[in-house]
């Protein structure tokens, strides 16, 4: 089974990367299916590949049944 998880973006870096919080601490991915994302989108990062942008409300309902699912 494949997980997507939504990150928020905090800084675009060169050669189609970017810093996504991960609610502390950050992690660099690649924007390659994603080169329109724009610091504070949320994207949807599967294997260190963001491939989807997403709205915050979609981010958050995500987040939302993840935690429901841990339940």
């Amino acid at each position: 089974m494949c997980l997507g998880v939504p990150l928020k973006v905090v800084e675009i870096r060169e050669n189609n990367t970017a810093l996504v919080d991960m609610g502390g601490p950050t992690l660099e991915i690649s924007t390659i299916f994603t080169p329109e994302v724009k610091v504070g989108d949320y994207v949807l990062v599967h294997a260190g590949f963001s491939i989807s942008i997403l709205t915050e409300e979609e981010a958050k309902d995500i987040v939302s049944a993840l935690e429901e699912i841990e339940k």
